[in-house]
């Protein structure tokens, strides 16, 4: 038996087993991270644009998901990044997915402002939001999303380094592969839209075909 299959399953909105993980990193891609704490390697999901360095030590704010068949943890480079997602979580119809998809496919700043000022458009651009949720996201979130709004309450997203267009438009793929996207659908995401803006980095990239 693994160290998380000793934890029964449970909702995703309960109490969190990790507060945050600090250790050294194993590994670093576009939506993943790999924290090595006292040995262990913990796998965590990360949103696009994370601040996490490319190796040395890191702290992660973490949200642990246990379902029947998987066991999730999500890593964040700020309370305040990982609060918020767990705060798009309290909507009816958002899951981990479409959280993780609303913090990679918007800068966080832009996300609460389209919240706060009523913009379901802009939220229906991320992949897996329609109109019936981003309503819902407006209705349950327009009076709790304001603590989010100062100048230390929004977590970043600074821009990556480009590596060559083809190592961008790979990364990009799997990053869009990682969080439900079938392989040949982000591959044609990808590539339209790095055909249309070829100096987009890996990020800016990833952003752009979630909102294609």
């Amino acid at each position: 038996m693994s160290f998380f299959e000793s934890f029964p399953a449970r909702a995703p909105q309960q109490e969190p087993v990790f507060e945050f993980l600090t250790g050294k990193i194993a590994r670093r891609g576009p939506t993943t991270l790999v924290l090595e704490v006292g040995g262990v390697g913990y796998a965590l999901i990360v949103p696009v644009g994370s601040k996490f360095p490319n190796s040395g030590g890191a702290r992660a704010w973490t949200h642990f998901v246990v379902r029947e068949d998987s066991q999730t943890l999500y890593g964040f480079d700020s309370a305040s990044g990982r609060d918020l997602f767990r705060l798009l979580l309290s909507v009816r119809g958002v899951g981990p997915a479409v959280a993780l998809a609303l913090l990679s496919g918007l800068e966080a700043a832009a996300l609460v402002q389209a919240i706060l000022t009523d913009d379901a458009l802009t939220l229906t651009r991320v992949k897996g939001v329609g109109k019936k949720t981003a309503e819902q996201m407006l209705l349950d979130l327009r009076d709790k999303i304001g603590r989010f709004g100062g100048p230390d309450g929004i977590p970043g997203s600074p821009a990556g380094a480009a590596t060559g267009a083809n190592a961008r438009e790979l990364d990009a793929i799997s990053a869009l592969s990682s969080i439900g996207y079938k392989e040949k659908e982000a591959t044609k995401l990808v590539r339209k839209v790095a055909s249309s803006n070829p100096s987009l980095d890996t990020e800016q990239l990833i952003r752009a075909a979630l909102q294609a």
